[in-house]
């Protein structure tokens, strides 16, 4: 059987935001959004906030416990230091906590992923077979002969 690690992220993510966008709508807001603290604009894709969320249920299935400092800490970014007429040293930006924290309730609705008390949040056996049932149709689709003895 395939599982979500037999992959690559991101063809599984990919695969992913395009089954949760029948189930997860995104809010008005996002739009204007940016992604962090080190970011001037939202982003241009415009299935981010579906991409994001199978990338978060990704995450908190290989990860998990994870609550959402953590998964600021691992979306955030390099902040300052870039433009050449800086002298102060580069440092490190979180990622916006409110599109994580949205997009995990929004997954929680759905039942794909579950709180563990104050440990953070687990994938749910829902969550878990939707990442494996496609990650069994990604593999299908892939033309990779050397993931073929995966399958």
């Amino acid at each position: 059987m395939t599982t979500l690690y037999d992959v690559p992220a991101d063809d599984l993510i990919d695969a992913v935001a395009a089954k949760l966008e029948d189930r997860i709508e995104e809010p008005d807001w996002a739009e204007y959004a940016t992604t962090g603290e080190s970011k001037e604009l939202p982003p241009e894709q415009e299935d981010f906030w579906f991409r994001r969320a199978a990338s978060l249920l990704r995450k908190v299935a290989t990860d998990g416990p994870v609550g959402v400092e953590r998964l600021s800490t691992e979306y955030g970014d390099k902040k300052g230091g870039s433009n050449r007429y800086q002298v102060a040293p580069e440092h490190r930006s979180d990622g916006s906590r409110n599109i994580i924290r949205t997009i995990l309730q929004q997954l929680e609705d759905e039942d794909l992923v579950d709180t563990e008390g104050s440990a953070g949040r687990i994938v749910t056996s829902d969550g878990r077979s939707l990442l494996d049932d496609t990650a069994g149709e990604v593999m299908e689709d892939l033309d990779r002969p050397e993931l073929e003895r995966y399958a």
